[in-house]
């Protein structure tokens, strides 16, 4: 372990100040009025194109990404950057199709859409799963890899940093809400890429012997070059976390859709737009940023192969390289960590107190029982048990863990398949009904995990799109023989157009063109 020089914690200490002054100023409101649900959980319909990108990639890009994801480069290679190219993919689609239909009909949370589309059961069912997924799954594994690198880089004791990262998100969201969160994203997301492309220079810096980094990237690829097939083949020892060809065709966008269409603190940025035209420009930013991600996250992490290759565990690797920086732009890169640790744990703090106070709490106590002021309250009263319980359980549930990202995807695979089939249905078929659907999300769970214990050498991604197709069947078959009530289905597609402007066309098309020089350069 090292610790941190006097500039460098100078850097850290400012941006904490600054960050968390920035977020109260963007989120006070006018003399006499008070904070409403939509102030606090929907950034009260006002966020523009750039606040929504950069805060989409601020919610995901964090330290399960960050460390997580460049441990995982260091332990298998190039070929984990599928994650990050094919969901840039995904939110094309999501723009194109999702947003239209959510946003026409007034969506808040995915909970509200399973309530307007299928009945009252599901979408009690699915809160609960959700709240579950979020606290133990992913603010845990959040805050433990971000205390990894509070402690590898600062030294500061891994029990404290656990703490301290927990309590400075709750207080940097708990007054302003998503507006406090979502303002000052694009602060975090600049921070994070400039910090990330830094220390990519430097450790190519280093490996090339100082010749530049055209020069140490062709001696990493020299060095490592399994560490850059982006396919790989059945005999590679990971080819049961990427599957071959499957991750193109397969279960990751199974994956993809539930994370970036149907997941709340994701998509909530998006519901947030001040119109569907500022959404899908935003969805289009995110959509280059995600292009960029490997060569921030991803690079690093290989780059430690050559540079630290006797690393205790994979997830050390990012912390690691951190290391290798001057006094000064540490702290720097330290403060963009921090960054974006901080933003994507207050957005699942958000997201945790908005489905647990409207689509539970509100709805228990009666639509005229509880005023906005105390929903508001209840909102931050959740978030506040929610850090608690997620700094109790993150030893437990991660303490173990070689490669954290890898087990956060496994665990939600659990559950994707059959979230997947729910809402594309309620989407896209009038027929699909509650029994249907929760047909799915019982097969989703029970299939999984028996061909987990039952076949265990079939690959979680695969896994995935086995358990797709069956729980996909089921619903169908099931929906097509239990009739729905007439009222059930209360999500219009009257005046929904899938049409979209041409700056999201031209722009997606140029995702596209790069995904496919990037798959033929690296097959």
């Amino acid at each position: 372990m090292t610790s941190l020089s006097q500039i460098d914690l100078i850097v850290v200490v400012i941006y904490a100040i600054g960050i968390f002054g920035l977020a109260q100023w963007v989120s006070r409101e006018k003399a006499g009025h008070a904070k409403d649900t939509s102030d606090y959980f929907l950034a009260s319909k006002s966020l523009p194109w750039w606040a929504i990108g950069a805060s989409l990639i601020a919610a995901n890009i964090s330290a399960e990404q960050i460390v997580g994801m460049s441990g995982s480069g260091y332990a298998l290679g190039l070929a984990i950057a599928s994650y990050e190219w094919m969901a840039a993919l995904t939110l094309l689609i999501v723009g194109k199709y999702f947003l239209p239909i959510f946003l026409k009909n007034e969506i808040y949370t995915m909970p509200q859409f399973l309530e307007q589309r299928y009945g009252r059961v599901l979408p009690v069912l699915m809160a609960v799963f959700w709240l579950a997924l979020y606290i133990f799954v992913n603010l845990t594994s959040i805050i433990w890899l971000g205390s990894i690198a509070v402690n590898k880089v600062a030294g500061v004791d891994q029990n404290v940093a656990l703490v301290a990262l927990g309590a400075f998100a709750l207080l940097y969201q708990l007054y302003g809400g998503l507006k406090a969160v979502a303002l000052t994203d694009i602060v975090q997301v600049t921070l994070l890429v400039l910090g990330g492309l830094v220390i990519s220079y430097l450790t190519l810096q280093e490996i090339g012997g100082g010749q530049g980094v055209l020069a140490g990237f062709q001696v990493l690829t020299d060095r490592v070059p399994g560490h850059f097939d982006m396919i790989l083949a059945p005999d590679h020892p990971f080819y049961k976390d990427l599957p071959g060809i499957a991750v193109l065709v397969g279960g990751m966008w199974i994956a993809n859709l539930s994370y970036w269409g149907f997941n709340q603190y994701i998509i909530q940025r998006a519901l947030a737009a001040k119109s569907l035209g500022e959404a899908q420009k935003g969805v289009v930013f995110a959509a280059y940023l995600k292009l960029l991600m490997p060569v921030i996250i991803v690079l690093p992490g290989i780059a430690a192969v050559v540079l630290a290759p006797d690393l205790a565990k994979p997830d050390e690797a990012y912390p690691t390289m951190m290391r290798l920086l001057p006094p000064g732009l540490l702290g720097l890169v330290f403060a963009a960590l921090i960054a974006a640790i901080i933003a994507s744990t207050a957005s699942k703090i958000n997201s945790i107190a908005t489905i647990f106070t409207l689509d539970l709490y509100a709805k228990a106590r009666g639509t005229d029982a509880s005023t906005q002021k105390h929903l508001v309250l209840v909102g931050r009263v959740v978030a506040a048990v929610a850090v608690i319980i997620a700094l109790l359980a993150a030893r437990p549930l991660l303490g173990n863990s070689d490669q954290a990202f890898q087990f956060i995807q496994e665990f939600s695979g659990f559950f994707t398949p059959g979230i997947t089939v729910i809402f594309m249905l309620g989407l896209f078929w009038k027929k699909a009904n509650e029994a249907g659907a929760i047909a799915a999300a019982i097969a989703s769970v029970v299939l999984s995990y028996g061909l987990k214990i039952g076949a265990p050498e079939i690959p979680f991604m695969n896994r995935m799109s086995i358990v797709f197709i069956a729980s996909l069947l089921l619903a169908v078959v099931i929906s097509l023989a239990l009739k729905s009530r007439g009222d059930a289905n209360r999500i219009t597609m009257q005046g929904v157009s899938f049409a979209t402007p041409s700056i999201f066309n031209i722009g997606g098309i140029g995702v596209i063109l790069v995904l496919i020089a990037l798959y033929a350069t690296w097959w």
